[in-house]
């Protein structure tokens, strides 16, 4: 959805209960898992794959033209999986111990985010500089995710990683990251929260 409103592209979004997946998107997603774009009625599935084809058909470009650059930010792509792992441990874990039992696999993981701001980060808000960049397309969803619980759970994690902590910020302040998510993005969040039994579901004020 990033990558796409960073390219203005016009496009339609279909919202489905991942709970209840209906026949028609199982026969699209081999996976069974969102995003799934339609192009042609051909299904292409996997964030980062999605992006890729969209950077290579549409402009603007929001990979670097330097082979070298380019690769290096492929490899950051690459590393999001095991970075929103971590993250997400973190806030579905079912009890506080168990929250902060895994705080030591997500700052590992940080130590690799903070190490990529300094050497890769291009200057400007964003990773790639002051536009955003595929780099950027694939983290934000996954810090949005965190901020959200880490104002309950208050970890502070992020505290000691302060490039890792300005950019997350930044991202969340992007019109382009806050418009890909629904109004309703926050509530549907807390909700799994809660039916997950999550710790941090705890800690958040019932409306």
């Amino acid at each position: 959805m990033i990558a796409l409103r960073a390219k203005g592209v016009e496009f339609e979004t279909t919202y489905i209960n991942l709970r209840d997946k209906p026949d028609w998107f199982l026969k699209i997603s081999p996976h069974g898992k969102v995003p799934v774009l339609l192009v042609d009625e051909v299904p292409l599935f996997e964030s980062n794959a999605i992006a890729e084809y969209l950077d290579e058909t549409v402009e603007p470009r929001l990979h670097p033209s330097d082979p070298i650059l380019k690769a290096r930010h492929r490899a950051w792509t690459d590393f999001v999986s095991d970075f929103a792992a971590s993250l997400s441990a973190v806030y579905y874990a079912k009890t506080k111990a168990d929250s902060e039992a895994l705080y030591e696999t997500a700052t590992k993981r940080l130590d690799r985010v903070e190490y990529a701001l300094s050497v890769d980060k291009s200057e400007g808000l964003y990773f790639g500089g002051d536009k955003l960049c595929l780099v950027d397309a694939a983290y934000a969803p996954f810090f949005q995710r965190f901020l959200f619980a880490d104002e309950f759970l208050k970890t502070h994690l992020l505290d000691a990683y302060p490039n890792t902590k300005r950019w997350a910020l930044n991202l969340m302040e992007c019109e382009t990251v806050k418009g890909s998510v629904a109004d309703v993005f926050e509530k549907e969040f807390q909700a799994n929260l809660i039916r997950r039994e999550t710790y941090v579901s705890t800690l958040i004020p019932v409306a």
